[in-house]
């Protein structure tokens, strides 16, 4: 019914930034949160940053000042701008929407493939 698909991964040097983009689509009446997940190996999937419908923005301590999210709502579209990379930032990131959709009336959390983001020392 919805679908998310990630691009803008990939590698980078330390004090590097890359921008990951995250569209959805499908069914979408509309969309309440959209954000970032990351997983890097070894290590517990943790919340990176969300964006709400309402315009607020929260990021994870150890990226507060680095990264920006933003949404383009007309596009259903997410961003993660990545500025200043650390080695440590390298991770799968994945990106969720929690979508109304047309034939539900409360939100359910779709994810993205993920992508790769490497930060080289």
């Amino acid at each position: 019914q919805v679908q998310l698909v990630e691009s803008g991964g990939g590698l980078v040097q330390a004090g590097g930034s890359l921008r990951l983009s995250c569209a959805a689509s499908g069914s979408i009446f509309s969309i309440e949160v959209m954000g970032w997940h990351r997983q890097a190996p070894g290590k517990q999937r943790e919340s990176t940053a969300f964006a709400t419908s309402g315009g607020s923005a929260n990021y994870v301590e150890s990226v507060k000042g680095r990264f920006t999210i933003s949404r383009d709502n007309a596009k259903n579209t997410v961003y993660l701008q990545m500025n200043n990379l650390k080695p440590e930032d390298t991770a799968v990131y994945y990106c969720y929407a929690d979508v109304v959709t047309k034939y539900r009336g409360y939100p359910s959390r779709y994810w993205g493939q993920g992508t790769q983001v490497t930060v080289s020392s």
